[in-house]
């Protein structure tokens, strides 16, 4: 039921920020508050291991990476890219700069400074391509681009989950999500069909379904590659929800796990497809 509840609140503001052009800052702001909590679970979950990520110079990187996708983006995506990698340059030199001169204990230091990087490589640099979504392209196509990706991710989470709590026998996955069933991946894969075919007779008639239902797939693969990976995160560190502070649905990271990984695959697919 909380879970249930959950999406009741959330949801209507997601669609109202994905829908009204005027409603583009909304869409931004939720994405860069999902990921900045997003990053400070994954940093959470660095320290459970005994590891001191350079959190601050994590989060400056996060906020530069999401305010160059925002502001650059619809201009020339090559510039955001060059950008990017410039954060990315300055923040691996920077941390293993830094960690240096701080001095010992230096048996922590590739571990400290890895996961400084990787959290954000991880979370604002794969989630900032959802910002690219919506400021990279025109509002209907952006419109387009983003219901279907929630509506296939939502849609095939729900059905993976209740149709693996109901049918569920054969493990997926044991040593790293014991809950993950192999009828659950067969009832997500059904409903991200089910829901890709949905937005292409409802408002995507201009992504074929030769290439809509294919792409449905794909992402269902990706998502739960993502959810595994989080998984084994979590499992690494001892916890069991990367934090609670979603009722019913753990942390924002146990959310973000299958969009993370799929963001980047929509953004490039769009750009190539519609823009190539």
């Amino acid at each position: 039921m909380k879970r249930i509840l959950t999406a009741l609140v959330a949801l209507p503001i997601l669609i109202a920020s994905i829908l009204f052009p005027f409603l583009w800052w909304l869409f931004v702001a939720l994405a860069a508050a999902a990921m900045v909590l997003g990053l400070w679970e994954f940093y959470l979950l660095a320290k459970r291991l005994k590891l001191k990520p350079d959190a601050g110079a994590g989060y400056l990187a996060g906020a530069a990476i999401v305010t160059i996708a925002t502001l650059t983006q619809q201009n020339d995506p090559a510039i955001s890219i060059l950008l990017i990698q410039f954060v990315i340059i300055v923040l691996t030199a920077g941390t293993l700069i830094a960690t240096t001169l701080r001095g010992a204990p230096f048996e922590t230091m590739i571990g400290s400074a890895g996961a400084t990087v990787l959290g954000v490589l991880y979370v604002p640099l794969l989630g900032s391509h959802l910002i690219f979504l919506r400021t990279g392209f025109d509002q209907t196509l952006s419109a387009h681009l983003l219901s279907f990706f929630f509506l296939v991710l939502m849609g095939s989470d729900a059905g993976a989950y209740y149709v693996g709590r109901a049918f569920g026998k054969r493990k997926l996955a044991p040593s790293i999500s014991p809950g993950k069933t192999w009828e659950g991946v067969v009832g997500g894969v059904v409903a991200a069909l089910a829901m890709a075919a949905l937005a292409h007779f409802w408002f995507f008639r201009e992504l074929p379904l030769k290439y809509i239902l294919p792409l449905a797939v794909i992402m269902m693969v990706v998502g739960i590659l993502g959810d595994l990976a989080e998984s084994a995160l979590k499992r690494g560190a001892g916890a069991k929800d990367a934090a609670n502070l979603l009722p019913g649905h753990g942390g924002i990271l146990d959310r973000l796990d299958s969009l993370l990984f799929n963001a980047p695959l929509i953004y490039y697919f769009a750009r190539f497809y519609f823009h190539g």
